[in-house]
């Protein structure tokens, strides 16, 4: 009985290997099902001898008293551990089914047999990719939602709610003195609940926060200096960024606020600032810094009063107005005195006039400041999404490097916007543009460069990324057993890019409109994958959302698209499901160079045993460039 459908975790015997390797990618491209094909002869002795491929690997060299060809025994070793991890799999040991899994991929990795020189071969390909995506998948769905990566913790929220001592009143004496020498565009009182911030920040524990605050103030001082002042707004409002989030961009309360400013998803997006499943702008230091400016500024309009600017700011706008209404006092000292606002709320306040008074005179306070300096960056503009590994691989930029200074990047691949730009380390972004030449554009999610050291060979970059030898001579269009000198750029396929299955809760205000934009589907995909007849949702709903790309099974009347477009094979037919349109019983296929028959089989979601039965000269010579397929789907 054929399954409904089967999820790939390859497009080539490449990407296979890949799972377990180094990027934590795992492919998901979908196609439909086919049963398994009854155990074929090997390829004709002068087929393997016309193939760059050694009869007998050096791994089984050991071997030297079994008689079989090579690829009897790979296949026999690949089927042993295969069947050993099933039986691990189904008994629920996961762990120990993977390390049978594993060891069936290094066996086809050492080999140096492509996936499609022998059709059993090619089906276990098959049935490893399947069964370790399912492996993958599981993991998954056994997390209740796909996590955004967690962040720092916000400081204000340890801060606002500590129970403090009275300050010292011999300091109040120091503090008044201070306000006289120092500028200030906001007011700053000096009360017992500012003395007894003030008197924190002298404690060792006091010092190390707001030493860490300023020491990162400098990579951004003069960015939000100079939006500050674009927007009409005060430049003393920068501490109240220092005591939000020590100016992390990652930094996260335990409410959900994110970034620099911490914003709260809903008044993140009243001023613009987008969020969706690939970036959350939020965490854009530059584009935050102007939102929190502009919001500050409305608030003003409002209230007239920048201390009840930083308490509106805090807890909402309208629990300032109620406060003020319940009390008759549109003063925030009263409020506080009369304890109408939030506990936080209370404490926020003093706490930014206290780390504005340190800042300006830090050696007062015994706190020693070293500011960092602000990262000298070039910008680039990809115009496709591209996975931040690949672009540290083009542009020589470290990937810690490029993750810090792209903090609203939740995935580490740049979203599918032509506006989107990508912050490199200054002077990286001419080397980049020149060598992301190489790779094709609907490679940069899937692919990497490697510069060849000096005495690596092929086998040896094979081995590193887990991939094949035949997959880089592919991806590079290498005559067999080439050398290269060192510093040579190589393709490397690695894996299509991963789509996340994500189980998300609807919220209040939400649409299908709009959960469908932030996780870059579609609303009639939505809806197939939910069983959603009508135009709207229950709040409170959990929706299936393959956020990344929409696999096959998932949407099956979903609208036709190009077949294979991620594999690299050239069809110009579509995939139609055969329960909504008629579709030919064949197509044809022309082959262009770098094809295997496995990237083609792949591509119409057929096998390499479907091809071979199909166009009976591939048991006689090996697939080139221009042949004509026969291709049954």
């Amino acid at each position: 009985m054929k399954k409904q459908a089967r999820i790939l975790a390859v497009t080539a015997a490449a990407a296979v290997f890949l799972v377990a390797g180094c990027n934590d990618v795992v492919s998901t491209k979908q196609a439909k099902a086919h049963p398994p094909a009854a155990t074929p002869a090997p390829a004709p002795a002068e087929v393997r001898e016309s193939l760059p491929f050694p009869e007998k690997p050096a791994y089984l060299a050991f071997l030297q008293n079994d008689s079989r060809p090579a690829i009897d025994i790979l296949v026999a070793q690949v089927q042993t551990s295969f069947n050993e991890g099933q039986k691990k799999y189904k008994a629920n040991h996961f762990d120990q089914a993977r390390v049978d899994f594993d060891r069936a991929m290094d066996l086809i990795v050492q080999s140096g047999f492509q996936a499609d020189f022998d059709p059993r071969l090619s089906d276990l390909v098959d049935q490893l990719g399947e069964t370790l995506h399912s492996y993958e998948l599981n993991a998954e769905r056994n997390a209740e939602e796909d996590e955004e990566p967690a962040g720092e913790p916000a400081p204000i929220d340890a801060l606002a709610n500590m129970e403090l001592p009275k300050g010292d009143p011999r300091l109040a004496a120091k503090v008044e003195q201070e306000l006289i020498n120092v500028p200030h565009d906001l007011p700053l009182t000096v009360n017992d609940s500012v003395l007894q911030y003030l008197n924190f920040f002298t404690t060792p524990k006091g010092r190390a926060v707001v030493e860490h605050g300023l020491g990162r103030a400098g990579r951004y001082n003069d960015m939000i200096r100079r939006v500050l002042r674009q927007e009409g707004v005060p430049q003393d409002l920068i501490y109240l960024a220092q005591a939000e989030s020590a100016f992390q961009p990652a930094a996260v309360s335990r409410a959900g606020a994110r970034g620099l400013w911490q914003f709260m998803p809903f008044r993140g997006e009243e001023y613009d600032l987008d969020r969706n499943y690939w970036v959350d702008e939020r965490s854009d230091p530059e584009k935050a810094t102007r939102a929190a400016a502009r919001h500050m500024r409305d608030l003003y309009d409002m209230f007239g009063d920048w201390y009840l600017v930083m308490a509106a700011y805090n807890s909402g706008p309208m629990n300032v107005v109620k406060a003020v209404e319940r009390t008759g006092y549109a003063d925030f000292w009263e409020l506080q005195r009369l304890h109408a606002l939030p506990k936080q709320t209370q404490n926020y306040v003093p706490i930014i006039i206290a780390m504005a008074l340190v800042a300006k005179a830090p050696a007062l306070y015994g706190v020693q400041v070293a500011p960092e300096k602000p990262a000298q960056v070039d910008t680039i503009k990809p115009g496709h999404p591209i996975d931040l590994h690949l672009v540290a691989d083009a542009s020589g930029a470290d990937i810690d490097d490029l993750r810090a200074l792209n903090p609203e990047l939740l995935r580490g691949v740049t979203p599918n916007d032509p506006k989107f730009e990508l912050n490199v380390p200054a002077g990286t972004a001419e080397k980049f543009e020149l060598n992301i030449q190489q790779v094709p554009e609907d490679k940069w999610t899937s692919w990497r460069l490697h510069a060849v050291e000096g005495g690596e060979s092929l086998a040896d970059i094979a081995r590193h990324y887990r991939v094949t030898v035949a997959a880089l001579e592919s991806a590079n269009h290498l005559q067999p057993h080439a050398s290269l000198p060192a510093g040579f750029l190589v393709n490397v396929p690695t894996a299509p890019p991963v789509i996340h299955l994500v189980h998300y809760k609807v919220q209040r205000g939400d649409s299908l409109e709009g959960i469908a934009g932030r996780f870059d589907v579609t609303v009639s995909q939505l809806k197939k994958w939910n069983n959603i007849r009508g135009s709207s949702v229950p709040r409170g709903s959990r929706l299936r959302i393959y956020a990344g790309g929409p696999p096959d099974d998932a949407a099956p009347h979903a609208k036709p698209k190009a077949a294979a477009q991620s594999t690299g094979a050239s069809a110009s037919v579509q995939k139609v499901d055969s329960r909504t349109s008629a579709q030919p019983a064949a197509v044809e296929h022309r082959v262009k160079r770098g094809e295997t028959l496995y990237s083609i089989a792949r591509a119409y979601g057929t096998t390499v045993a479907s091809l071979r039965q199909s166009n009976p000269f591939l048991t006689t010579r090996t697939l080139v460039a221009g042949d004509v397929l026969k291709v049954n789907r």
